[in-house]
């Protein structure tokens, strides 16, 4: 009788945790109106995988082009969280694609949206393009951009992870824990099991740890001091994870997750880092086309 009852006791614990899995992916979203104010701004749509859609702005420049930033918001957000990084990007020549991912702003909806499912969306932003351009992701945005840049590492010239985790299952362990005092402990052990079991058991290899030792490109990691989602070893780990010399850290003092662009030296930072790894052909005015890589 007792094993019964401990049967079913774990039974109910297991479906709790999948419900819960379902909330967590539901929780209403916290999109931001910020529209791009500068430029010749292009508003569409634009299909993705799945049949699915997303919204995109493409902003470019007034003047020449240096050439295409694609930015990915994070979990919860939308393409207006990026307008503010975007606008970095804008000053210093580029045009500059923001979209928001499925299940996200004004896209099309998507049940169970995960790492993979934004980078599919990158993915699908990146072919819109057309062309290499420079890839910018911030924390869930910023693990679909290193799968995205696994998969076409071709296509990207640099990659820029702002606030990304460096394991899969650590990172969602603890959002799970710290999502609620009493049912995130609780609960947390199972829901990353379920979450393993969506991914068919690839929570590890899809870890951006994992992935960042075969892309060898220029690559800026972007860290907040205090980031409250995942601590700056996280930024650390990640950047050891690439191959030598390739992947820089930038720690933005005092920062949260989602402030580390706001540090009054993170402009010279960026721009520091682009000069430095691009170079122009003679003749030439779009820089990005250029790029070659820099040992």
């Amino acid at each position: 009788m007792i094993g019964a009852y401990t049967a079913a006791a774990a039974g109910v614990y297991c479906l709790m945790g999948a419900y819960f899995v379902y909330l967590a992916h539901r929780l209403p979203r916290r999109p931001v109106s910020d529209p791009p104010d500068w430029g010749r701004v292009t508003d569409t749509r634009i299909p993705t995988a799945r049949g699915g859609f997303l919204e995109v702005w493409r902003v470019a420049p007034d003047g020449p082009s240096r050439g295409v930033v694609v930015l990915a918001h994070g979990w919860s957000r939308n393409r207006d969280r990026m307008v503010s990084r975007a606008r970095i990007f804008s000053r210093l020549g580029f045009t500059v694609v923001m979209h928001s991912a499925r299940d996200h702003g004004g896209s099309s909806p998507y049940t169970f949206m995960n790492a993979l499912r934004f980078a599919e969306d990158i993915e699908a932003v990146m072919a819109w393009v057309g062309e290499p351009l420079l890839l910018y992701g911030h924390s869930a945005g910023a693990a679909g951009a290193i799968i995205a840049a696994h998969r076409q590492a071709d296509r990207i010239r640099m990659l820029f992870l702002e606030g990304c985790y460096a394991r899969t299952r650590r990172a969602l362990a603890s959002l799970y824990r710290r999502s609620h005092r009493v049912i995130g402990p609780l609960f947390a052990p199972v829901m990353v099991l379920w979450m393993d079991i969506f991914h068919r058991f690839r929570l590890d290899r899809v870890s951006p740890v994992e992935l960042a030792g075969n892309l060898d490109l220029p690559v800026m990691i972007i860290h907040g001091e205090k980031d409250q989602n995942f601590p700056l070893q996280d930024a650390r780990v990640l950047q050891a994870g690439f191959p030598a010399g390739r992947a820089e850290l930038f720690t933005a003092r005092g920062a949260d997750h989602s402030s580390a662009t706001l540090d009054p030296d993170f402009p010279r930072a960026l721009e520091d880092f682009i000069n430095r790894h691009t170079r122009m052909q003679p003749g030439t005015e779009d820089g990005l086309g250029e790029t070659q890589r820099v040992s």
